[in-house]
């Protein structure tokens, strides 16, 4: 692309690209797309946005596609300081920065020593560049976490943070000169100009040195971050200068963070700083809202801080901890935690005229705006509760008694809430609730809905902690009434009514009145409560719901966490309907196919829940359909994936096997044995366990066809068998597999073993004598009784055998086999004889008791399994019996005899001992 003549054609492109007409839009970022290969575009761009006769949004647009499309670094300080608009200067920083990331300071080391000498020119808007750029560039560095890179930025650190400070204090001390000569846009250009050198310089002072308290320097600017100042609101750097002051109060809670032993001697002083501004009059008229919320998180962190607080034993805490701790309790006094937490509640807890307003106009949103989350840290009312948490928790001698003289003057449901279990004991509950609070849920005056809205909150924070179970109708009584409340946030309660069908269809009618997404996720979060609550008894009352449910999930195409929330009430609805589920299959099994196609975008936040519906309703399913069959094609590329979800992918798997083997064996075993066999190449112990756990259910539900199914994965167990797996999970696993085909698929056993045997050069009786004996060997690895049974079983089931490999082992079968007949065995009290505990041999349910769950329609498919195990349909005492007795026939008593003899005399004993009677 030759630079002059392109010019023109790109500054075309450039601005047909930042027009609002997506016809001309749209063919010009694809031109612009196509030349990002071609070589002297991104000359051509750097031509462009340095003209500045040029349309700002143009050079805008050169910019993003010069930062997007190229790796240099040799002309860009060349633009660093360029008399572009702040917009492009900050794109340019941002380029600057990232190619910083890469080369600085080895392929780059002029970079910090020409932007340190262009932050010094006399030129106010060079300096803004400079700076802006220096602070972009520390910025990423800082960011880098691997430890040469730490070690270089803490070098980088060290041999810049004097002149950093000298910086910052040089702008400040100009900031407070202009502004007391009047000159107010002189002052707002220092002022920017000090806020990039703090934030240059609190990168440095949190993340530059590893001891910082070992440098005065550091500590000397920390402790300067509590000198700043507030101005009233008519100064026109208010703005500025409130960014400034949250970017203080940002250092400390950032040097507090992460250098929790150097902060211990800001602890006063930063303690004596944000309660005055926050719980005196000092702040009035100064303070606002985002520092107020800096000032109770500084005052949190400092509160909770693990490492402030001594060990129970106080000798063993180190000298640090103990005088973080003193200073602490020196500082918060009887008199200073009445006036905090005082004002917490009389002040902070109560609604402002804003809060009222938005209740009023929108209240979907004010409901939404109350809840938590991570909302702390930068909202005034979530931060004011947890402060008074943790104080209240970390205090409560001290403030219970203010608490409860403020309950008696005034009613303050908020504090008493947030505090139930630490007022457990001082509070009547049940009485303040028949007394008081349950009138004024009565009361339906329309200016009395705040009270009600914290009544309703209030009692929802102490019905776990302690409420009588006779008082419960009086509430479930009100609350019924309260669904039906004119007012939307009232309504929005989060309690659990034995009032089914009439708390269900107004749950119903609200979450259709609504609009908001976060208050139909939380109304759907309450209907699924109730779902899980009631079980099946739900059945009658979801109707209405099932038809909704696919309009809603339509609607939320765009809000992947509402469509979360759905899939959360569809995994409670299939439990509660059970079989009665596969009615909600031509809405249910379309949502779970694009939850769980990784092709798709929506994946990234709805395969979790996507995969929980989909084992759910595998294990509700009454029988399998082409459709639920179908799904199963995107579980390869979930199996690709490796990731925390692949338990439950194996769960699906297994759920598949019980619901029907034969079907989806023949639909999928090839693709699944490829899957299994590339997951065993490289996954860790568990994960191997777990997919050999699938394998045997496989064997166990289907024998003969699982067996050639997995085929390929057998001489990997094998081997792991012969080679005496060293982790006993893993080698119990082993045996569980080999087990199983051994005992219910003997033909393929024989033929494999000969496989093998081929493989291994071996002959194959010595291939099985190695099995055995190393089976014996780890039949202590086995601690399931289920597992131990089926050894004893599958080992027995070589008997009778004129094999000399066979009764060379004979003494370790007949060892394995009274182990497992003292782990199975148990006396009848009827009868007064031994008999086998695993043995099921009827179809009796048992009687469910209130608090179990009905079977799903998996479990009644694991109990009939359950009748048709050997295991549990074969009598262990009864075919030790009829196997010794075979070997005896075939061999003759003599050689029986002899054969015998090789076992220890007291296994022999303790043999007929169990044998007796048969």
């Amino acid at each position: 692309m030759d630079v002059q003549s392109a010019s023109s054609v790109v500054l075309q492109a450039l601005t047909q690209a930042a027009s609002q007409d997506t016809a001309v839009l749209k063919p010009a970022e694809e031109q612009l797309r196509q030349w990002e290969t071609q070589p002297g575009f991104y000359t051509v761009l750097l031509s462009i946005f340095n003209n500045h006769m040029l349309d700002v949004n143009v050079r805008w647009l050169a910019v993003l596609y010069f930062k997007n499309g190229i790796d240099l670094s040799g002309r860009l300080l060349e633009f660093s300081s360029c008399g572009c608009c702040v917009q492009i200067a900050t794109q340019i920083a941002v380029l600057i920065a990232k190619v910083a990331r890469l080369d600085c300071p080895r392929q780059w080391p002029e970079l910090i020593p020409v932007l340190l000498e262009s932050v010094k020119v006399q030129d106010i808007l060079r300096q803004h560049r400079a700076l802006l750029t220096f602070y972009h560039v520390t910025k990423t560095l800082a960011s880098k976490r691997l430890a040469a890179d730490r070690r270089l930025f803490q070098d980088l650190a060290s041999s810049i943070y004097g002149f950093t400070c000298s910086l910052w204090n040089h702008h400040t001390d100009s900031y407070l000169q202009e502004l007391q000569a009047g000159h107010q846009d002189a002052a707002l250009s220092s002022l920017e100009r000090t806020l990039l050198s703090l934030k240059v310089l609190r990168k440095l002072t949190v993340h530059g040195f590893v001891e910082p308290h070992k440098n005065m320097e550091v500590m000397v600017s920390v402790r300067h971050v509590h000198s700043c100042r507030l101005v009233g609101p008519g100064s026109v750097c208010r703005e500025k200068l409130e960014k400034t002051v949250i970017l203080y109060t940002k250092v400390l809670l950032d040097f507090l963070e992460h250098h929790p032993y150097p902060f211990i001697p800001l602890i006063q002083r930063s303690l004596e700083f944000t309660v005055t501004y926050v719980f005196t009059d000092v702040g009035e008229g100064l303070v606002f809202e985002r520092f107020i919320v800096q000032c109770m998180s500084l005052i949190k962190m400092i509160v909770r801080n693990d490492a402030y607080r001594p060990d129970k034993n106080v000798d063993e805490s180190n000298a640090e901890t103990l005088e973080a701790h003193r200073i602490k309790s020196a500082f918060f006094t009887p008199p200073t935690l009445a006036e905090i937490g005082t004002r917490l509640v009389s002040k902070y807890f109560l609604l402002t005229q804003e809060e009222v307003a938005m209740w009023e106009e929108d209240p979907e949103s004010f409901a939404v705006e109350e809840t938590g989350g991570d909302s702390w840290k930068y909202s005034l009312r979530p931060c004011t509760e947890v402060l008074f948490l943790d104080i209240f928790h970390n205090y409560s001698a001290t403030l219970t008694p203010v608490l409860l003289q403020m309950v008696h003057n005034l009613q303050v449901y908020n504090a008493v809430g947030l505090a139930a279990y630490e007022l457990f004991d001082s509070v009547d509950f049940d009485q303040w609730f028949s007394n008081q609070l349950l009138a004024e849920l009565q009361v339906s005056h329309n200016r009395y809905k705040v009270i009600r809205r914290r009544v309703i909150w209030l009692i929802g924070q102490w019905i776990s902690v302690k409420f009588k179970s006779e008082l419960r109708p009086l509430l479930y009584e009100s609350f019924l009434s309260l669904m039906q409340d004119p007012d939307l946030v009232v309504r929005e309660t989060e309690q659990f009514l034995p009032y089914l069908e009439s708390i269900f269809a107004l749950l119903f009618q609200l979450l259709q009145q609504v609009s908001d997404c976060d208050t139909k996720m939380q109304i759907l979060h309450v209907v699924s409560c109730v779902i899980e609550r009631v079980s099946t008894q739900i059945r009658p009352y979801v109707a209405c719901l099932v038809q909704y449910l696919p309009v809603l999930w339509k609607q939320s195409e765009e809000h992947n966490m509402l469509r979360c929330a759905i899939l959360t009430t569809l995994i409670h609805l299939v439990q509660g309907l059970g079989a009665e589920s596969r009615n909600l299959y031509p809405f249910l099994l379309p949502v779970i196919h694009l939850s769980t196609d990784v092709c798709l975008p929506p994946h990234v936040y709805l395969l979790e829940d996507g995969l929980e519906l989909w084992l759910v309703t595998l294990e509700n399913c009454p029988a399998i359909t082409p459709e639920l069959l179908r799904i199963f094609q995107n579980m390869t590329a979930l199996l690709e994936l490796s990731s925390e979800n692949v338990k439950t992918c194996f769960q699906i798997i297994s759920a598949y096997i019980y619901l029907s083997a034969t079907e989806f064996l023949q639909n999928y075993a090839e693709a699944l044995c490829r899957s299994f066999c590339d997951l065993l190449k490289d996954i860790t112990m568990e994960g191997q366990v777990q997919v050999l756990k699938v394998v045997e259910v496989a064997v166990k539900v289907s024998p003969v066809l699982a067996s050639q199914t997995f085929q390929p994965l057998f001489p990997l167990v094998f081997r792991g068998v012969l080679d005496g797996e060293r982790y006993p999970v893993v080698m119990s696993t082993y045996l569980g597999v080999v087990g199983r085909v051994l005992l219910q698929n003997s033909c393929f056993f024989r033929t494999f073993l000969m496989q093998m045997a081929m493989e291994l050069n071996q002959e194959v009786d010595h291939l099985l004598g190695s099995m055995i004996e190393m089976w014996v060997d780890r039949m202590d690895n086995i601690t399931q009784p289920e597992r131990r049974k089926l050894s004893s079983l599958a080992l027995l089931s070589l008997l009778p055998s004129d094999s000399s490999v066979v009764q060379d082992k004979f003494c370790g079968i007949i060892n394995i086999s009274v182990e497992a007949l003292h782990d199975v065995m148990t006396e009848d009290r009827e009868t007064g004889t031994l008999k086998d505990c695993m043995l099921m041999n009827h179809l009796e349910e048992p009687k469910l008791s209130d608090d179990e769950e009905p079977p799903t329609e998996q479990d009644k498919r694991r109990k009939l399994l359950l009748l048709q195990d050997p295991v549990h349909t074969v009598s262990l005492q009864q075919f030790v019996y009829e196997k010794l007795t075979s070997q005896q026939a075939l061999l003759g008593e003599g050689s029986f005899q002899a054969l015998m003899e090789t076992v220890d005399s007291e296994i022999v004993r303790q043999l007929q001992e169990f044998l007796q009677g048969l």
